[in-house]
């Protein structure tokens, strides 16, 4: 059965002993629901990493990384390899983020190398993709997704996909207030999911995780996640604050 999951990627935000004070509100919060199938994810800066990690131990909160480079070493200063996130203890790294795609030049050739890179570290990846404003009004969405989806992670054997979850991000919708109706987000998660059956067949794309990202916030996530094929939400803006990311995990 596939889990349903709340990730939230704190971006380029909080120090470290903000990091460790939200993780640590997050865990005691956590801690008193029983979850069931569900996986709560933070993701902090590279530079937070480790110490989150060691806060969130034993705990029901799990850690990924936000990025990562595809080489596995070598002269890229600056950038951080699979190995190295795994020698810290992450065990899940965030690929594709729109932002990462817009402001980073991140095309889809480079992000299958990187989807490589992870799993060779035997990283989980959360693979992010999506629509343009101007895509969802030319009707060109569905063109968009699946082109992103087949040269990013469709390369993969069907063994891979254990370790892939999908977030779909229509990106007129991040950081906008906008939100893609509960209707459109079933939608396009159920031509996902379809896009899957026709290229590795039913066993896995029911096996496979598919999250909204999106403005997600408490007022409409009961609503989103319970579309059936909506997993759970790749979280921005609500993810730091405690009491409204933990509330996006009671919505299940």
């Amino acid at each position: 059965m596939r889990s349903n999951i709340v990730a939230g990627n704190w971006k380029m935000n909080n120090d470290l002993a903000a990091s460790n004070a939200l993780v640590h509100e997050i865990m005691n919060q956590v801690a008193e629901l029983t979850l069931e199938n569900t996986r709560v994810i933070v993701a902090p800066t590279f530079v937070n990493l480790s110490s989150v990690v060691e806060v969130a131990k034993e705990s029901a909160v799990e850690v990924a990384a936000q990025n990562m480079h595809q080489a596995a070493s070598g002269a890229f200063t600056g950038e951080i390899s699979g190995e190295m996130l795994k020698g810290i203890g992450i065990e899940s790294v965030i690929l594709g983020h729109s932002e990462r795609r817009a402001y980073f030049g991140e095309d889809d050739a480079l992000l299958a190398e990187k989807v490589n890179g992870a799993l060779k570290n035997n990283l989980e990846v959360i693979f992010c993709f999506g629509e343009e404003l101007e895509d969802r009004k030319s009707d060109n969405h569905f063109n968009v997704v699946e082109s992103q989806l087949k040269n990013g992670v469709f390369h993969l054997e069907a063994a891979a996909w254990k370790n892939i979850v999908l977030a779909y991000e229509p990106v007129w919708a991040i950081g906008t207030g906008e939100t893609a109706s509960p209707e459109q987000a079933q939608e396009m998660h159920a031509f996902i999911r379809n896009l899957i059956v026709d290229t590795y067949g039913a066993e896995v794309a029911n096996e496979v995780s598919i999250l909204y990202g999106g403005s997600v916030k408490p007022a409409n996530a009961t609503e989103i996640f319970s579309n059936p094929d909506v997993d759970g939400g790749l979280i921005g803006g609500a993810a730091l604050n405690a009491d409204d990311f933990v509330s996006l995990v009671k919505s299940f």
